[in-house]
């Protein structure tokens, strides 16, 4: 039972990232003044970066509790490690660039976070699979 919850929690992640991805990052560059974009943006991605954090630390002890030290573990844990990076090193670097109007460097560090996040999907399918 704890197992399947695990996989629930896996699915709950990768459902939350499609839909960031998918729907609200669009729709608020579509929508929204570009300040007040920014505005948005800077409040819903910590929270966005927690939440997954929070979950994938549950599903990593989850791991470490049914001792399944397999690929899974190791996906999850790359997974939570790079969410932490993401919110508390990636995303201050990313704002810090664009409030000093450094494009290349905000474009460079915008682009990194996004292949993290790509690549955090793959692992997550990968743990559904």
């Amino acid at each position: 039972m704890i197992e399947q919850i695990s996989i629930y929690l896996i699915a709950m992640i990768l459902g939350i990232m499609l839909f960031f991805s998918f729907v609200i990052a669009p729709v608020v560059f579509t929508t929204l003044d570009e300040a007040n974009a920014r505005k948005f943006i800077r409040k819903i991605f910590p929270f966005y970066y927690n939440v997954n954090l929070g979950i994938s630390l549950i599903v990593l002890i989850t791991f470490l509790f049914l001792s399944k030290l397999s690929l899974d573990f190791y996906l999850i844990l790359v997974i939570t490690l790079l969410f932490a990076t993401s919110n508390y090193l990636l995303m201050p670097l990313i704002n810090k660039y664009r409030d000093e109007k450094q494009d290349k460097k905000f474009k460079y560090s915008h682009f990194i976070s996004v292949v993290i996040n790509f690549i955090q999907m793959i692992f997550l399918v990968v743990l559904l699979i």
